[in-house]
């Protein structure tokens, strides 16, 4: 039997987890000087309720090497093999932290999804039908290896005063986008998160717009699956991006995923992100 693991940042809601039996590691979340563990004792509705009172930004630790060490071995009394799948090496060490693990324990491979959030997420859902298949190691290695490229990841931002205090964009800038009611569109594009596009009004509007936009007049994708997150605290902006989808028929399944810790340390809340994924 071949064990399909990852780390937290994967953002697949519990019951998928509990459904293929994936074994997930929480990245640590930083939160006053304190330690937490994403999603185990502490929820994005801790961070917004800090951040929103004064408190600095949080901060994300990737999984230390002992750790994936020892759950590696345990694993291994178990199972034939494990497929470890890490969030892109671009965005945390997790990927070279995992991979020094392995390097002590025989038969764990580990993955670069080269992504993020539930386009890491689809990646491991990928293995663990593959694995329940009874696909071998290397069919499944290279079931990955082919999605890579073809995963699309974007999502738009409501707000940018994480980002600020995060340091991955200026106070001038979040500043001038507030004022213009501009929101980036943030696209995962070899391995790294880049601006795309840049829309005006509501979050509301925006969100309506991005997502028509990404499905206009598209052939090239696989309409098997399609995947929403959010960092929402209501359902106001996944509703309006779920009836987008199901008005437009073409997907067999539309799964949705609210975004863990990790992620919302970077965005904030009010993040909409889709996943599809190209033929």
């Amino acid at each position: 039997m071949i064990k399909i693991t990852t780390d937290s940042t994967c953002d697949l809601p519990e019951r998928l987890l509990e459904q293929y039996g994936i074994t997930v590691f929480p990245l640590g979340i930083v939160k006053a000087g304190k330690l937490y563990h994403d999603g185990v004792d502490i929820r994005t509705a801790d961070i917004a309720s800090h951040v929103d009172a004064g408190g600095e930004i949080t901060t994300t630790n990737a999984v230390n090497v002992s750790d994936y060490e020892d759950a590696f071995r345990a694993l291994m009394e178990k199972y034939d093999a494990v497929i470890h799948l890490n969030i892109g090496s671009g965005f945390s060490c997790c990927h070279q932290n995992a991979k020094l693990a392995a390097e002590e324990v025989p038969e764990v491979y580990v993955v670069d999804s080269g992504n993020l959030t539930v386009g890491h997420g689809m990646m491991v859902l990928a293995a663990a039908d593959a694995a329940r298949a009874g696909k071998s190691v290397t069919e499944i290695l290279d079931l990955l290896e082919n999605m890579v490229p073809r995963l699309e990841t974007s999502f738009v931002l409501d707000r940018l005063d994480y980002m600020k205090k995060g340091g991955r964009c200026s106070a001038v800038t979040a500043l001038g986008a507030n004022l213009l009611k501009l929101h980036p569109c943030v696209e995962v594009i070899g391995g790294k998160m880049s601006v795309t596009k840049k829309y005006r009004g509501n979050i509301a509007k925006v969100v309506a717009d991005y997502v028509h936009e990404r499905l206009r007049d598209r052939t090239d994708l696989d309409f098997s699956r399609v995947f929403l997150v959010d960092t929402c605290p209501g359902d106001e902006l996944a509703g309006i991006a779920r009836e987008i989808i199901r008005e437009d028929g073409r997907f067999g399944e539309i799964l949705e995923a609210k975004a863990g810790c990790t992620i919302f340390c970077h965005c904030g809340p009010n993040t909409l992100g889709l996943i599809l994924l190209r033929k």
